[in-house]
């Protein structure tokens, strides 16, 4: 057997025959990444599906506090850093913060951290797991017996504000306990600290207590809801099929004794940790709600000895619809909530544009020659504009259920790239940056997240150090492989050096 035949089947299942299903498509260029970059695949079982997912972290101490199923494990983070030789007093970002993990890793080891995020979600977790050393246990002691206490009074009339997408999402004595402990909440004399941490409790039971679920890239909703039944109704009005008769939970938790549990689970957290002295030497963690691509290219070269993180995927998950209940409790509006849509990193086919804006921004900090150097590189990238034109092919045959596919996996790869421009001119020499991504598929045309990404990021400076592919690979949709047959889709972590 040739070593070149040996090595293929070292890897078999793991690379993609063939990119374009049925051969419609040029495909030549993802070739040329697969047969370039696959030498350095390392298919693993050092990390798992729970450790690039949210699941590893239900059951850890501080890092449970907010049930974020974009977020991934503390003990990935952990395994990065030592891979990365990270020591105490460096510097790590994470440009997708999401609910702080890395942020809060990072402390416990006594590594300083800068992170980004766009979703006030994130304003809120960090602000609540950064202060647990600090939190007096008898005020949240005393915090949590209030709330056991707490009943929404008689006649009170206020109810849970809402936007078109929450409305009727939950029982209307939810509505009403939510916007009073709100109410009691901002006005109760405890510590800010403390109000925060109920916050965080409060965002943490919305879901359960809801008639909704998060489902990928929308909400699902529960057939008790006002909403489905009255929609049942206009819809059995017109002699139209009826939603189906689906529950997303068994049971509809009840609001005051959900949140209550949270603080409980929370204090005893608090308590653990530091009865337990986990503090290590003091570590910074700067955290800034904003996108990343309006941040980064104000700071200095060179300050950065890592990058550990998970950007939103391109799966066309909408943030915003999936924690529009968080949102809405935290104040955004119907309009706010459109505008944080298309300010996020283009994931959905909702998504716009960002590169006037970007290019304005470029020059207003006197960076128009760095602009045109970053996006000229991007849309220079061959496998990248293969991509685009095999999406565009795909959209003549008929072959994509959404057009805006195309205008999502261009903005997406564009502003990535710009991140990894950024990224690159803030590291360090010998600094190591790790993505964790999920490869994808529309219209019978593989998009290989974690190759196309290298390549972009070697077009920056960087160089690929290792490519971990986990064993367990991401699923194809049903309806693309009924259309298109089965393909490997892999999920894993690319890391790259500044060298």
């Amino acid at each position: 057997m040739r070593e070149s035949d040996s090595f293929k089947e070292s890897f078999d299942g793991f690379l993609v025959e063939q990119f374009s299903a049925g051969g419609l498509c040029n495909e030549k260029e993802r070739k040329k990444l697969e047969e370039g970059y696959a030498a350095y695949l390392e298919i693993t079982d050092k990390f798992s599906r729970k450790s690039v997912s949210y699941q590893l972290s239900k059951k850890d101490a501080l890092h449970s506090w907010l049930k974020y199923k974009e977020g991934f494990s503390a003990d990935l983070v952990n395994i990065l850093l030592d891979e990365m030789g990270v020591q105490k007093g460096d510097w790590i970002m994470d440009p997708f913060l999401g609910s702080g993990t890395t942020g809060l890793v990072c402390r416990m080891r006594g590594i300083n951290s800068i992170g980004y995020d766009i979703m006030p979600l994130s304003s809120v977790v960090v602000k609540a797991k950064k202060a647990v050393y600090c939190y007096n246990i008898q005020e949240i002691t005393n915090l949590l017996q209030d709330v056991e206490r707490l009943n929404t009074p008689e006649g009170y009339e206020g109810k849970t504000e809402y936007i078109n997408i929450t409305q009727d999402a939950y029982p209307e004595q939810t509505e009403s306990f939510l916007q009073y402990i709100r109410e009691w909440n901002e006005n109760s004399s405890y510590s800010d600290d403390a109000k925060n941490l109920l916050t965080l409790c409060i965002i943490n039971s919305l879901e359960r207590c809801s008639y909704t679920s998060k489902s990928g890239q929308y909400l699902s909703w529960d057939c008790r809801s006002g909403k489905v039944i009255e929609t049942n109704r206009k819809r059995a009005e017109k002699g139209q099929k009826l939603l189906p008769q689906k529950y997303v939970r068994a049971e509809i938790g009840n609001i005051k004794e959900t949140i209550a549990g949270e603080l409980a689970h929370v204090l005893d957290d608090i308590k653990t940790i530091q009865e337990n002295s986990l503090e290590v030497d003091e570590a910074q963690i700067r955290f800034v709600e904003n996108s990343v691509l309006y941040e980064i290219p104000k700071l200095k070269d060179g300050i950065l000895n890592g990058v550990i993180t998970s950007p939103p995927y391109c799966n066309r998950y909408d943030y915003t619809r999936t924690y529009a209940l968080e949102l809405v409790y935290l104040g955004l509006g119907e309009e706010a909530v459109k505008k944080m849509r298309q300010d996020l990193l283009a994931c959905t086919v909702e998504s716009r544009s960002k590169m006037n804006d970007l290019e304005k921004f470029y020059q207003s900090i006197d960076q128009a020659g760095r602009f045109k150097y970053i996006k000229e590189t991007i849309e220079s990238n061959r496998a990248l504009k293969e991509v685009i034109e095999a999406l565009n092919r795909r959209k003549e045959n008929g072959d994509l259920n959404n057009h805006g596919v195309i205008r999502m996996v261009e903005g997406y790869f564009t502003e990535l790239g710009f991140v990894f421009a950024e990224l690159y001119r803030l590291c360090k020499k010998g600094a190591m940056a790790a993505f964790v991504n999920d490869n994808v598929r529309y219209g019978g045309e593989v998009i290989p997240v974690d190759f196309l990404s290298c390549a972009l990021a070697e077009d920056f400076g960087f160089k690929v150090k290792k490519i971990y592919t986990l064993k367990q690979q991401k699923g194809n949709s049903s309806q693309q492989m009924a259309k298109f047959g089965k393909v490997a889709l892999r999920k894993g972590i690319t890391i790259w050096m500044k060298e």
